[in-house]
């Protein structure tokens, strides 16, 4: 029995690419074991968005190689592709593969095993390539899937390496994204999560786009219940977009738009395409059109050079634009950016003070949009069992809990939300039956 133990960090594109090692391997005959045994194999696909990501990748390659120094150590993904040069000295490891070759990486391991060659699989990241599909065709134990349908990034945020990483922009073609949805559903998958690093740009140099690609699915994909957008950016978000949102209830009432600053200056500085005021427009043209939809947000605080006062101003438009939740992130520096090469670093220290003043903000914002739907029907995914109840996502991504029968699980159901537990932050739902 020949084992392997998989360590993923980074994105949730990482995760999938993660999930499609794992099942290629199993599906040859490997078992798979927990990174921290002694294995025969160990891959790590790696994170390069932050030094710190980069720094992490390194130690989980140490601490594999600590485990089993005889074992076949394979190291894939944006790390590799942005330190080949490093990495390729390194001791013991044996199969690098940057942002190209990934779909081969299964075949790469057994010949490695076979002739104890090691394989070294690198392009100059912005060549112009295909999208390598990567196939998952069933998620273990989970009644959401996983699609990827876009990677790369032309878009050269002064933060951001991951242009350099993952490369030019490229899509799956339409009918393998269907194709795929299928398999999934097929495989008991009612909810399908469309990823990628640019997932709104899916279909430049393709001609087609997502919202095209939306209308297919919830037209050709037997059985599927409910499609969800990973993450987009607000100038990928059309009005067509929104109006296919407003009549296709298989369409997820959430957009995830990351803003990374409410500041003006900021935002120049961080070469985001983009102004707060054209922002706060978009914000109230999907309310418009698509009622209570949730609309999150990512925000990074401590930009170099950002001031008290663009920090505040920061805080202060992000509560006007009432948005139902944030993710928080103190700016980590990245080699080879231009931020990392601007003057003005703020200390630690404060970036921590600032993101915990805007985690404050995010709480009182997402309590406020969940009491909103006390007293409301709302439709649930029931994915699985927790403290007693049954737990799962509304169309809009929130947590719901509900003492229901256990045959509900793996299932969409209507019920209405009676009551939010603060101490517990949860939204407390009863049955139809019980209403």
């Amino acid at each position: 029995m020949t084992t392997f133990a998989l360590a993923t960090l980074g994105c949730k594109v990482n995760t999938y690419e993660s999930q499609g090692y794992e099942s290629a391997l199993i599906e040859r005959g490997y078992t798979e074991v927990s990174f921290k045994e002694k294995a025969d194999i160990y891959i790590i696909n790696t994170c390069a968005v932050t030094n710190t990501a980069s720094s992490k990748s390194r130690q989980k390659i140490h601490a594999a190689i600590a485990l089993n120094p005889d074992a076949l150590i394979v190291v894939v993904g944006c790390y590799v592709q942005t330190a080949f040069d490093a990495l390729n000295t390194m001791e013991h490891v044996d199969i690098l593969v940057g942002s190209e070759g990934k779909s081969q990486l299964a075949d790469m391991i057994e010949d490695a095993l076979k002739d104890h060659r090691p394989r070294k699989v690198i392009q100059e990241a912005r060549a112009p390539r295909a999208f390598e599909a990567i196939p998952v065709h069933r998620f273990e134990h989970q009644t959401r899937a996983f699609l990827k349908i876009q990677d790369g990034c032309n878009q050269f945020c002064s933060y951001c390496i991951i242009p350099y990483a993952r490369g030019q922009e490229r899509s799956l073609a339409e009918d393998e994204v269907l194709q795929s949805a299928q398999e999934l559903v097929n495989n008991g998958h009612l909810e399908i999560v469309l990823s990628g690093i640019h997932t709104g740009r899916y279909g430049n140099g393709l001609n087609t786009n997502l919202t095209h690609l939306l209308k297919r699915m919830c037209e050709e994909v037997t059985g599927l219940k409910r499609i969800r957008i990973s993450s987009i950016e607000m100038n990928e978000i059309s009005d067509e977009l929104l109006e296919l949102m407003k009549r296709e209830e298989k369409i997820a009432r959430h957009l995830h738009i990351p803003i990374q600053s409410a500041n003006n200056e900021v935002l120049r500085n961080m070469n985001r395409p983009y102004n707060v005021e054209w922002f706060k427009e978009r914000v109230q043209k999907i309310r418009e059109t698509v009622g209570d939809i949730s609309i999150s947000t990512d925000v990074i605080v401590g930009f170099p050079q950002e001031s008290e006062e663009q920090f505040v101003d920061t805080c202060n438009n992000l509560k006007d634009m009432q948005l139902s939740f944030m993710h928080i992130f103190p700016y980590s520096k990245r080699d080879h950016t231009k931020a990392a090469e601007m003057s003005g670093h703020i200390e630690n220290k404060m970036k921590k003070e600032r993101a915990s003043r805007l985690a404050k903000i995010s709480k009182e914002l997402y309590t406020a949009y969940k009491q909103k739907f006390i007293g409301k029907h709302v439709s649930v995914l029931f994915e699985k069992e927790k403290d007693g109840y049954l737990f799962g996502h509304t169309s809009e991504y929130l947590e719901i809990y509900c003492k229901a029968d256990k045959a509900f699980l793996h299932t969409i159901q209507e019920v209405c939300v009676v009551s939010y537990d603060e101490e517990l932050d949860r939204l407390i739902a009863v049955g139809k039956e019980e209403i």
